[in-house]
């Protein structure tokens, strides 16, 4: 048997200031150094003067930690509560009740203590946990709850009393890896519940970015609840031969403009500033375009504030802008990019009588991990959306996974950043069901939320 404390496991988790009702916490609460209890109840629930619970702190700690007192907290079924609740916990192993005399003898210690009970890798042992708890004098309506591969985006609880919750697990098809808790506290899931009402929590999404770009897009979605399937359908590979870079950098303030059309262009463009000696100030006085926000902030953490952003971030947009600002004609003009790209913005601005300088600073190339994942999920239904950032992740995905395959599956949504990509997918006779207005990564993971908020 092991006790619960205040002592035991810290957390290195910030709360972020979040509105409770009409509370809201003024400031960010550091928790290094707290103990999970805290975390769980003395920094996670609002109180009013009269000990009544009055809301709860969202916060997000230790995703995928198999263990009672994270399963428990992020669940919102508290482990230790003092005002008029238990006072303490008792973590059960089943590995040491396997026999039922031994399961039996602790019962009436167990229905009679202050504390709640939890009981790990017991589900097969779950209708004699109930019965001999009940045979030891517990309440029958003492409140119960399950909760299954708890901190993860397959999580799923159940709550019931002790004589109920062995027929409720089997109605509800509940088995291991689940955490069995037994106390007072069960009752407050409803009321302080926001794991599993997260916008996103319980559906499966497909992110097909390079690993590079990925894992903000990923981590987003996972925050809202999502299972992400990180599929990268394009790595970012360096160029075999730089020359032509390396002799544009070298002829710099020859031109007049710039243009960035993705983060990746500034990095590896970056890369090749600094291995031929020089760094941002060779940008002198060229103007400097970025495609879009993003493309914009790269720049800025390199000291480079850009000169123009286009209002649609697409390249249609930059042509646009560029040539409403100033006259373009016989202005030299640097385009570093992925070896394959769109011709429009070259093409457009040639037209305008710009001389555009087309140079390759990286290229992207097809990858296919993960496929057989992807493939499995969305044969056997689990599978609800496929992200597309980009027209080259479209065609690379779909060397994967035939668009026949995809029509196959309508439930399974496809989500584009952008009209350009949302193109891509209709040239192959696919459907973009989700689009954001502005084409960029937080705007497809509000879309996304938008999308799948309604049927919560």
């Amino acid at each position: 048997m092991r006790e619960g404390n205040s002592s035991e496991g810290t957390s290195s988790a910030v709360i972020e200031p979040v509105a409770v009702g009409k509370k809201t916490a003024k400031e960010k609460i550091d928790l290094s150094g707290l103990s999970h209890d805290k975390v769980g109840y003395g920094q996670g629930v609002l109180v009013d003067d009269k000990n009544r619970t009055t809301g709860a702190l969202d916060f997000n700690a230790r995703y995928g930690e198999f263990n009672a007192k994270a399963i428990n907290n992020d669940d919102k079924i508290y482990l230790t509560f003092d005002q008029g609740y238990e006072n303490g916990y008792t973590e059960k192993t089943l590995d040491a009740l396997k026999e039922k005399k031994a399961l039996q003898s602790e019962s009436k210690i167990l229905s009679a203590s202050a504390s709640t009970l939890v009981f790990v890798m017991g589900m097969k042992n779950l209708p004699d946990i109930a019965r001999h708890l009940l045979d030891a004098g517990m309440d029958p309506d003492t409140p119960a709850a399950l909760v299954y591969r708890g901190t993860t985006p397959y999580q799923r609880s159940l709550v019931a009393t002790i004589s109920t919750l062995p027929q409720a697990a089997v109605d509800n098809k509940f088995s291991n890896p689940s955490v069995i808790v037994v106390g007072k506290v069960c009752s407050l899931h409803d009321q302080l519940g926001w794991f599993e009402q997260r916008p996103l929590y319980g559906r499966s999404i497909v992110v097909t970015r390079a690993r590079e770009q990925a894992s903000g897009l990923a981590q987003s979605l996972t925050e809202l609840g999502a299972n992400v399937i990180q599929c990268p359908t394009i790595e970012i590979s360096p160029l075999a031969d730089y020359s032509e870079l390396d002799a544009a950098v070298a002829r710099l303030a020859e031109y007049g403009w710039i243009i960035f059309t993705s983060v990746n262009g500034v990095r590896h463009f970056w890369k090749r500033l600094a291995a031929c000696g020089r760094d941002s100030r060779a940008i002198g006085q060229c103007k400097v375009a970025a495609i879009g926000p993003a493309t914009a902030d790269a720049l800025r953490e390199r000291g480079i504030e850009p000169d123009f952003i286009p209002a649609r971030y697409v390249a249609e947009g930059v042509v646009e802008g560029l040539l409403a600002m100033d006259p373009v004609a016989g202005v030299k003009m640097l385009l570093p990019r992925a070896a394959k790209a769109r011709e429009v913005l070259p093409d457009e601005l040639r037209k305008a009588g710009a001389q555009v300088d087309v140079i390759a600073a990286y290229e992207t190339v097809p990858a296919a991990a993960r496929k057989d994942e992807v493939l499995a999920a969305m044969q056997n239904g689990t599978l609800d959306c496929v992200t597309f950032g980009s027209s080259s992740t479209v065609e690379n995905f779909l060397s994967l996974i035939p668009a026949d395959e995809l029509r196959a599956h309508p439930e399974v949504k496809l989500a584009a950043i952008g009209p350009v990509t949302a193109k891509s997918l209709a040239d192959n006779g696919l459907p973009c069901h989700i689009q954001p207005e502005a084409y960029t990564i937080p705007a497809l993971v509000e879309a996304l939320k938008a999308h799948y908020s309604p049927q919560r």
